[in-house]
This record gives structure tokens, sequence and C-alpha cells, in this order.
């Protein structure tokens, strides 16, 4: 039997065609500029993007880095949700390596920021104070259940930040997902913001790899962040040419994986034992918890999955994240709510 791996869209192997576009891809030094696998796949990002244009880096961790230590300088605040993943999950990285201060707002349940409360945390003209630069955005938001940030709410940002001077940054880590389930254009989502990335290594099913997007001088001057961050390869063209299949196979697929999430989600939500947080997620990530009735916590539920060859994501003592993606089937959605029901029913 297959392994179902639902932890996370970051699981997902390259497809077919990825490996035979790998295999064949014209090659070339990208430090020179010269790969031209590269140079097509920065092409087709930013026009989708609606940007100038952009650049291949290693990580979506290391693009938002990118991002803010160009629009940043030491010193500096970025305003940002306190359960986004530049906060949560990449290693402090924008103090520890640009001496950039963020200035934490609670994230809604949808993953946005009031309005209000980002109008108020930007820093008055005082010497007492960091100068305030950036707000950034996640879209979708992964620790707000995968919900996508609408093209209102962006614009409003956007006009806001730029009212007071200040630029905006989005890590569109899935906004290609956000896209597909607001049934909008990714320009759309994107148009608002001063610089963006996403990422080709998640549900986009690429192996490696992430682009940012932005103006022509604002990419200029973050290529020189990339190198600084050890992010300058060479014959880069092998992980570009999985990006472009990425970007022009998966992106059009991608509701698949959002209507499989909700029939996980409500197979999931039959079964005694269980909370889901929503039986119609809004995107491709199914959030849910133990209720009362079970005695073990996630961690021995996970154990337990792992011997029917389900694996899972526990986000806390009681609480799980599933997430699917390119390879996750309907047998697979059945086989998962099928194991959790035997594995549920022998914890209670």
């Amino acid at each position: 039997m297959a392994i179902i791996d639902l932890r996370s869209d970051t699981v997902t192997q390259p497809t077919p065609a990825m490996r035979e576009a790998m295999a064949h891809a014209q090659l070339g030094d990208d430090v020179y500029g010269e790969d031209p696998t590269v140079n097509q796949l920065q092409e087709i990002a930013a026009a989708m993007l609606g940007k100038e244009a952009g650049l291949f880096v290693p990580s979506g961790t290391m693009g938002n880095l990118a991002a803010i230590l160009t629009h940043c300088g030491r010193g500096d605040e970025v305003i940002m949700g306190n359960q986004a993943h530049t906060f949560r999950y990449e290693a402090g990285g924008v103090a520890a390596l640009g001496g950039v201060h963020p200035h934490t707002l609670p994230n809604q349940v949808d993953g946005t920021l009031l309005l209000d409360a980002i109008e108020s945390a930007i820093r008055p003209d005082d010497e007492h104070h960091p100068i305030t630069r950036l707000i950034a955005l996640e879209n979708t938001h992964n620790r707000c259940g995968g919900s996508p940030l609408s093209v209102e709410y962006t614009r409003k940002v956007g006009e806001l930040a730029h009212a007071h001077g200040l630029v905006l940054h989005l890590d569109g880590a899935r906004i290609f997902n956000a896209a597909a389930a607001l049934n909008v254009d990714v320009a759309e989502l994107a148009a608002p913001v001063d610089s963006v990335t996403f990422c080709l290594s998640k549900g986009l099913c690429a192996p490696v790899g992430s682009v940012l997007c932005g103006t022509h001088d604002f990419i200029r001057r973050a290529h020189r962040i990339r190198k600084q961050l050890g992010g300058g390869t060479r014959q880069a063209g092998v992980l570009a040419a999985a990006g472009i299949i990425a970007l022009q196979d998966i992106v059009p697929r991608l509701k698949e994986d959002h209507y499989r999430a909700a029939k996980l989600a409500q197979g999931l939500a039959e079964l005694p034992g269980v909370v889901v947080d929503a039986t119609q997620p809004p995107t491709n990530m199914v959030y849910l918890g133990l209720s009362d009735t079970i005695a073990v916590g996630a961690a021995e539920i996970v154990a337990q999955l792992k011997e029917h060859q389900v694996l899972v994501g526990a986000t806390g003592k009681r609480r799980f994240r599933l997430v699917t993606h390119y390879w996750i089937d309907d047998p697979a959605v059945e086989t998962t709510v099928a194991a959790f029901a035997e594995v549920l029913k022998a914890c209670s």
C-alpha cells in the first residue's frame, strides 16, 4: 500500500512532465544571468503576477527574507501578523540577518489584520522609535486555515501603506491557491503589493524554488541580497524547468485539491471524536481537533495513523493539519477517513 502523505503540500514529488523537462533543460550560469531556463521562468512568473521582473530563489523563506532586506534597512520596522509564517517559521531571519524589527499584530481568524490596528501601529517620526518601513501580508494564510485574502482587502492595505509612504510585501507562498479559491486572476491579488513571493515547491509540485516578483529596480536590488544570502546558483535551469511546468500544468488544476480537501473535511466531520474547523475549508488545508471522548493526544493518533500508511501533521497537543495536493486522489481521501475512523474507535 502506498503511503498517503497529508502532512503538507511540500511533500509533493515532481510530476513525470517535470522530470522530463528537467532532464532536457537548456542550461547556463545563472550568476552571469545566462541560464535561459531560469530567465524564462522569471519572465513567465512576473507576467502571471502582473509585475515587471522576477527572481528565482531556492526557497520561500529566502524570498521573503530577500524582499524584506531589500525594502528595509537595519533598525527599520516591518508590521506583520503574529501568526505570519515569516514571524513564526523563518528562524527570525529578518531580525538576525537584517536587524529589522518585527511589529506583530493579531491575525484575525481569516488571516487579515485589522486596518485600524495597522494604521495605529505605524510609528510617528520620533527618534525614540524604529522607522516603520513595510507591511507584510500572507496569502493564503497557513495558520489561519489556509484562508485567502481578497483583492479588496489587499487593495485597502496597499492604499493604507502607500498613503503613509510605506511599501507592502506579500508572502504569497500559496497565492495561486488563493486565486483559485476566489475565482480571480492571480495578478489581481498581487496588483496592490510592491513585492510578492510564491512557492513552486508546495502545491505546485516542483522540487525546489520560489520566485520573488516586483519592479525592475526592486529585483535588481534583491538580486544583490540573494547573493549575500548564498542564493546565487549556477546551472539552476534544471530546477527552473520544473517550475515552468508547475505554472503551466499544475496551476490550472488547483481547484481539484480544494475539492478533495472539502471531501476530506466532510468525511472526518462525520466521525465521532473529532471536531473539524470547517467542513468547507477555504483552500487545501483541513484543520481539526480531538473531542473530549478521545483519551489520547495528537501524537498518539499520528503514530497509529502511520501504521495505516497515513501521515498527518500535529499542530498542537490535540490538533491536526491535513493538506491535500496533486498526489492525493479520491481513493486516498476515502482511505484517510477510514483510517481515522478505525484509530479513533480504538482510542475512545
